[in-house]
């Protein structure tokens, strides 16, 4: 008989709740059936299902699906912290997008999350020294998804990128834990320089749609980066920055901003 503790270690509440969304889906549209069978119910586990689901969008005439995958389960396999950070990743979408109503929707839809899931086997490749494996991820990535992330890049877990068309993040870049952003940011640099060039973004700062943080700077932790703004110059932690360029407006608002996803200036700001 297994031991208490062993028991403990085979609960996966985050995927029998995946899959029990998936059964209902299937019972209220048959038409999704196969789409869903195959993408959530044919799996035993979560990092099973998406090895499937990246494969699925990023194979091409180049490179078959079936390659893609063993790609995705070795790195799976080497390092299980990419399946927790997928884990983390899709409850910070639950908790933050009011668009998403079930833990299955990320897995299934949102091309957000499929861009940062595919991004971490390709940073995984990155540095492992695989690099031309990790540009073939990034290139298609971009294709498929419209979101261009170096595999060099650092990001944390409990990402968000909601809608995250045309979103861009260089080599050098850092993203923090608990961090949302909405569609076409870029963290970027700001010449030609090769050396650590792009911007760093600490834990829990909501950045803006359209916004660009360019240099080598330092976003302080819970910070607010107003929509559209251009950012050049570090902001200090629990600040909101807004404009062209961007400047202190006020304070961040909240104790997360990244998590109450409040991107209106309140009244004591400019």
């Amino acid at each position: 008989m297994a031991s208490p503790q062993k028991k403990l270690t085979t609960v996966d509440p985050v995927w029998d709740q995946i899959k029990r969304d998936a059964e209902n889906a299937v019972a209220k549209e048959p038409l999704v059936g196969g789409f869903v069978h195959a993408t959530i119910l044919h799996h035993a586990s979560m990092d099973k299902a998406l090895s499937y689901r990246i494969a699925a969008k990023l194979a091409s005439n180049e490179m078959s699906m079936m390659v893609v995958r063993e790609v995705v389960e070795q790195a799976y396999s080497d390092d299980p912290m990419l399946v927790e950070a997928a884990r983390a990743d899709l409850v910070a979408i639950f908790d933050r997008d009011p668009a998403c109503h079930r833990l299955l929707q990320p897995i299934l839809y949102f091309k957000g999350y499929h861009a940062v899931q595919a991004y971490r086997v390709g940073h995984y490749l990155w540095k492992k020294g695989q690099r031309d494996l990790a540009y073939f991820f990034q290139m298609r990535i971009s294709e498929i998804f419209g979101v261009d992330i170096h595999p060099g890049a650092r990001i944390g877990k409990g990402i968000m990128i909601d809608h995250a068309h045309s979103i861009v993040i260089g080599e050098t870049a850092v993203v923090g834990d608990n961090v949302s952003m909405l569609h076409s940011v870029t963290l970027g640099g700001t010449g030609k320089e090769e050396e650590d060039r792009h911007p760093k973004i600490g834990d829990g700062v909501l950045i803006g749609a359209g916004a660009k943080v360019l240099g080598n700077i330092r976003i302080g932790h819970c910070s607010r980066i107003a929509a559209g703004s251009v950012v050049l110059e570090d902001v200090p932690p629990c600040k909101t920055v807004a404009g062209i360029p961007a400047r202190i407006v006020g304070e961040a608002g909240c104790d997360q901003p990244s998590m109450s996803m409040n991107h209106m200036l309140g009244p004591w700001e400019d």
